[in-house]
């Protein structure tokens, strides 16, 4: 393990207030010293499984498990019967695994209010691969267990109607139950957000393709603050969104880079990451205040740490991330 240049772990209001720096002034230089110890070999998994792209991670409602979705030790899981759903305590410990032979590339997860799991599928048939053929362009929930409870979309159809899906990106569940879908990946995919009731009917969807006021290039992640604001990251336009859960536009800021992954904890500090801008300026972990987007302290990505794809964090102040890039996860302790 080996020290990053951080600033330290501040939180409190006081330090929002006196020294964040505002999300729309994105060419600002972020100051950084001494504050977390990085751990990439905190995940253990069992002898001869390695972790592949690892595009989401999320943390159970309790704080007690940690949840990773992974390309089953590669770039997809074509051909291989191997679970992509992994859970592990907090001492990296993996406890159980699922998901074997449903998925052809996951992508999105997360953790509703229930303990309940959901993992989106953000590819499907390509017309090469026969193996790809019956899967893919699907949400499913499951229980902890790994029960399988619901799936929305129809498997391996790309489309754009109510009950369709075109690379779903990322996916977040209301405490009511209803459920909200990040639906696009860039490309001739389709760039919106859906919501369904609790039961999955089909009740909206809003957005499209393009760069105006409440409009899309890459919906890459979505999540919700306590007050049920919905957080989406626009990747293709660097701009984080915020939507009511009707659909209406609320602001958006800018400052976070390409957001690759959203988290926002039960403080309502907000962790963007962004994974896919050059090293050097953006790449990174930003952590910032729901309530004014005010960045607060800024992870840079450096030779030893790898792009981090997305990112969580428990109640003692650790963060964790998981990366496609360098298929990876990396926990991020805050030095003592």
């Amino acid at each position: 393990m080996f020290k990053t240049q951080l600033l330290p772990k501040l939180l409190t209001a006081l330090f929002v207030v006196s020294c964040g720096v505002s999300a729309q002034d994105e060419d600002l230089p972020l100051a950084r010293g001494d504050g977390y110890v990085v751990d990439r070999s905190f995940f253990k998994l069992p002898a001869g499984r390695t972790i592949g792209s690892a595009p989401s991670i999320d943390i159970s409602p309790a704080g007690d498990i940690l949840w990773v979705v992974d390309r089953c030790g590669a770039n997809d899981c074509v051909g291989s019967s191997l679970d992509p759903v992994l859970a592990f305590d907090l001492t990296g410990k993996l406890l159980r695994s699922f998901g074997s032979n449903l998925f052809v590339r996951p992508h999105g997860l997360h953790l509703d209010h229930d303990g309940n799991v959901w993992v989106t599928d953000g590819e499907g048939p390509n017309g090469i691969d026969p193996r790809r053929s019956g899967k893919g362009h699907q949400v499913f929930k499951f229980n902890a267990t790994g029960e399988l409870l619901m799936r929305l979309g129809v498997a391996g159809v790309a489309g754009d109607g109510p009950n369709e899906f075109n690379q779903p990106s990322d996916v977040v569940v209301a405490a009511n139950g209803d459920i909200f879908i990040a639906d696009g990946h860039g490309g001739e995919s389709n760039a919106r957000l859906v919501k369904y009731s609790s039961d999955g009917t089909f009740l909206k969807s809003w957005g499209g393709s393009g760069n105006g006021l409440g409009k899309f290039a890459t919906p890459h992640t979505i999540a919700m603050d306590s007050l049920g604001r919905l957080f989406v990251g626009d990747r293709g336009n660097k701009l984080v969104q915020l939507f009511d859960q009707d659909g209406n536009f609320l602001e958006q800021w800018s400052g976070f880079g390409d957001p690759s992954g959203i988290h926002i904890d039960a403080n309502d500090i907000i962790y963007v990451t962004d994974s896919t801008s050059r090293p050097g300026k953006n790449r990174g972990i930003r952590i910032a205040s729901v309530a004014d987007g005010k960045v607060i302290n800024f992870i840079p990505d450096t030779d030893e740490t790898a792009s981090q794809e997305d990112v969580v964090a428990d109640a003692a102040g650790n963060i964790y991330g998981s990366s496609t890039r360098s298929m990876s996860l990396q926990k991020y302790s805050p030095a003592r």
